[in-house]
């Protein structure tokens, strides 16, 4: 049996957050999908239990599982550990 998953890439936070990763310029983070994104393709560190709680809120979030503010508390949470919130 297929199961169907309601998605809304489209949450976007009230306040975004800046972080610097990659290069070190300052990017806008608008919502958990970007926010996402952020923490799989570009975080410099996966090995903190915080990197895993912003992964699963923002996961939660875009799926209408999960609040998109724990989404947005976690990834800041997540940027203090990696030193990248700007």
């Amino acid at each position: 049996m297929e199961k169907v998953i309601d998605v809304n890439f489209h949450v976007i936070w009230e306040h975004p957050v800046f972080v610097r990763t990659g290069e070190g310029f300052r990017e806008r983070i608008d919502g958990p999908d970007a926010a996402l994104s952020e923490l799989l393709h570009r975080w410099p560190s996966n090995c903190y239990p915080e990197f895993v709680v912003a992964k699963r809120r923002c996961v939660d979030a875009i799926t209408n599982r999960g609040s998109p503010a724990l989404a947005r508390s976690a990834f800041i949470e997540a940027a203090i550990v990696a030193k990248v919130l700007a």
